[in-house]
């Protein structure tokens, strides 16, 4: 039905030579590209047979036994006089001498484009874009192209967002690099939605383009059986020079103390940062986290454990974010703290969290804005922390008959409180209450009992002071490693209580009391700051 449609338009187009030069002129006097107006003209001489014959398939006959009245006619080498003004400026229409063989040949390239572009049309496909690619000869090959990428699962809107997609062969580009695609872990259910996402792909070539890509990521440890996952995440990554930007990312950020095991993880969970430029992108944002006191050796523990950062807007999320913190009264010697502990609170909307936590503190729990912000120092996460899950651990503590006050004291010692689990917190307390026999006040003024493990910790260590007739205060026989736990037993005095690890700003952790620590105990500085960092 559409070949009978097709060739009674081109019948009806047919005029004299003359009528040929009028158009000719018409669409030259209006500026159309020389494409068209050859395709216009080309189309009004072509033979309505051999149009046929080419729609179909068919071999092309001798121009003599189709046209034996046309030889040369004299609208031909007009329109070929009138257009050699332009031909060195568009050398694919120069025709120093012209045949009827090489006019036909054109002819016939023209006439089936027209023809495909009209198929196109019908499906709902806008073609404009493939004006100056190559198609194919015949409808049937553009068919089998279409019909292919619809059972992939594009649909005809998908075609339409990127049409180049109707230049790829089936057998040449669209299978290699399928098959490829599938052979490294993308399953075949997900192709199709791999091809919309990055529709680019199927103009690569499998060994030059896909391959060394591949062999790169690779290289940087990342697991084979991750491939597959990380180019779903961002298939951009195809179409990168090994040699560029990827490199260059990875590159600063073992200078900044990344360890390169870590780049293969890294890469898996947050891939974006192989595709950013480290001159705008990563350098600014590290040399600013530095330039808070966040030492480098944390900042690059943060990035392994946490590449997401990375793609942390500097000035649209990051800034604002620690000027919003200082705003809300937290030190600005103290941010550097926060961010060590709570890395994701460069990206939150931060400013509406603080301002709804601030105002809950303030109206259930009684504590100022000012002991609000030492809250945030300690432990950042209450920003995020669900308001239901706070009230839990605040009511809990009520219920045990301590005053208001004294539970907001609890809570800015040790917020940690807050995040505890209500079923803990209640085996806890009964065994202090039952088999310690302590007062109340102990706990106020030691709340981080509650955050140590009873089974592990509180219950063993309890014991051993028991099996000894030694009484020592929470903090001392809790608030230590198990070495210093032994020294201490072994001691014929009990020190004074010390204070918990803090964080200097612009330098290691510092640990109060430390030069009371054995030899064998001593972390190394990468073992605290991990453990500082991390851990949290």
């Amino acid at each position: 039905m559409f070949r009978s449609e097709a060739l009674r338009a081109l019948r009806e187009r047919i005029h004299s030579p003359d009528r040929i030069l009028q158009e000719f002129a018409h669409l030259q006097a209006n500026r159309i590209k020389p494409s068209k107006i050859i395709k216009s003209c080309t189309v009004a001489l072509a033979d309505v047979n051999l149009s046929k014959n080419l729609i179909l398939g068919r071999t092309r006959p001798s121009p003599s036994a189709q046209n034996p009245g046309i030889q040369n006619p004299d609208g031909i080498s007009q329109l070929h006089a009138s257009f050699s003004t332009q031909s060195s400026k568009f050398p694919e229409y120069e025709m120093p001498s012209v045949t009827w063989g090489v006019v036909q040949g054109r002819k016939e390239k023209l006439v089936s484009r027209v023809i495909i572009c009209d198929y196109l049309k019908s499906l709902g496909i806008i073609p404009d874009e493939l004006e100056d690619l190559e198609l194919p000869s015949t409808i049937e090959v553009m068919r089998e192209r279409v019909e292919f990428l619809q059972k992939m699962g594009l649909t005809i809107d998908d075609i339409n967002e990127y049409p180049l997609l109707l230049a790829c062969s089936v057998r040449k580009n669209m299978i290699p690099v399928l098959g490829y695609l599938e052979k490294i872990g993308i399953s075949r259910s997900k192709l199709g939605e791999f091809v919309k996402n990055y529709p680019q792909v199927l103009h690569a070539s499998v060994v030059v383009e896909l391959v060394p890509v591949v062999k790169f990521l690779r290289g940087l440890d990342v697991e084979k059986q991750d491939i597959g996952y990380v180019l779903q995440k961002y298939p951009e990554l195809l179409g990168f020079k090994l040699e560029g930007t990827m490199s260059t990312s990875v590159a600063y950020l073992v200078s900044i103390g990344v360890n390169p095991r870590d780049i293969g993880p890294m890469v898996t969970q947050y891939p974006y940062f192989l595709g950013m430029r480290v001159g705008t992108m990563i350098k600014p944002l590290c040399n600013y986290l530095v330039s808070l006191g966040l030492p480098k050796k944390i900042l690059a523990r943060m990035l392994e454990k946490r590449a997401y950062i990375l793609g942390y807007d500097l000035e649209e999320t990051v800034k604002p974010n620690v000027d919003c913190l200082i705003s809300f009264g937290v030190r600005r010697e103290a941010v550097a703290s926060v961010i060590a502990q709570y890395p994701q609170i460069l990206g939150l909307p931060l400013k509406a969290k603080l301002s709804s936590q601030q105002y809950f503190f303030s109206l259930k729990l009684k504590i100022d804005p000012e002991k609000f912000a030492r809250v945030i120092e300690k432990m950042p996460q209450i920003v995020s922390l669900n308001q239901q899950v706070i009230m839990k651990s605040y009511e809990f503590l009520l219920g045990r008959a301590i005053p208001s006050e004294e539970v907001a004291e609890m809570v800015v010692r040790c917020p940690q409180l807050l995040a505890q689990r209500v079923e803990l917190m209640k085996n806890s307390y009964y065994y202090y209450k039952s088999e310690m026999g302590r007062p109340i006040k102990e706990l106020v003024d030691f709340p981080e009992y509650f955050t140590y493990s009873l089974e592990s910790r509180i219950k063993p260590r309890y014991q051993r002071l028991q099996s000894r007739g030694i009484r020592g205060s929470l903090n001392w026989f809790l608030n230590c490693s198990d070495q210093r736990f032994e020294e201490r037993l072994q001691g014929d005095y009990i020190e004074a209580d010390a204070a918990g690890p803090s964080f200097c700003m612009g330098g290691k952790l510092e640990l109060p009391g430390s030069e009371m620590v054995s030899d064998e105990e001593d972390e190394s500085e990468d073992e605290v700051l991990y453990r500082r960092t991390v851990s949290l």
